[in-house]
C-alpha cells in the first residue's frame, strides 16, 4: 500500500488548489499567466506615470527603430509583442499626446507612415534606464545559462502557436 501524499506544487499551493493539476499543461500554463502578470506589474506602473500603457511604449519603440523613414500600421501590428487589433486607435492616442505623427509616404501616396517625434523620442529616452534596471532587477536572481534556457523553452512553447 502507497501511503506518500503527493505534496501539492508551489502554485497549486498559491492558488489554493488542494488536488494535482490534471494536466503538466495546465499547471504550466498557469504558471506562465502568472509570472507574466508580476513581471508586468512594475512596467504597468512605469509607464502609467507617463501617461503610457506596455503596448503604446512598444508601439514608440518600434517607431523609433524605424527611423527616420517610419513605418505603416500594418508593420506595426505585425511587430508589436502582444498583437492588438486597432492599431490605429493606439497611434491616434499617440497622436493626440504629441508623441507621433503621420507623414504621407512619398513612395505610395496613398500611404501613411507613421513617425515618432522629438517629444517621443525625449520620453523613451527618460525611460531607458529606469526599463533596463526593472530587468535587471526583476531577473537578477537567475543566471545568464537559466535567462538562455528560459527564454528557448518560451519560444519553444510559443512555436506551434504562431
Amino acid at each position: 500500500m502507497n501511503s506518500e501524499v503527493e505534496v501539492p506544487s508551489r502554485l497549486a499551493q498559491e492558488i489554493g488548489k488542494k488536488e494535482p493539476f490534471l494536466l503538466a499543461e495546465q499547471e504550466a500554463f498557469l504558471n506562465l499567466q502568472r509570472t507574466a502578470q508580476a513581471l508586468e506589474a512594475d512596467f504597468k506602473a512605469l509607464f502609467r506615470r507617463h501617461g503610457l500603457s506596455l503596448t503604446t511604449y512598444n508601439l514608440l519603440r518600434i517607431l523609433r527603430g524605424h527611423r527616420p523613414s517610419g513605418v505603416r500600421c500594418n508593420t506595426i501590428r505585425e511587430q508589436l509583442v502582444v498583437r492588438v487589433p486597432d492599431v490605429t486607435r493606439l497611434v491616434d492616442r499617440l497622436i493626440d499626446c504629441g508623441l507621433v505623427e503621420r507623414q504621407a509616404d512619398p513612395v505610395d501616396a496613398r500611404a501613411v507612415l507613421v513617425h515618432i517625434t522629438r517629444k517621443g523620442l525625449r520620453l523613451l529616452e527618460r525611460l531607458d534606464e529606469p526599463v533596463m534596471s526593472l530587468h535587471r532587477k526583476q531577473l537578477a536572481h537567475m543566471s545568464p545559462e537559466q535567462l538562455d534556457t528560459l527564454s528557448q523553452l518560451l519560444q519553444t512553447a510559443r512555436t506551434p502557436l504562431e
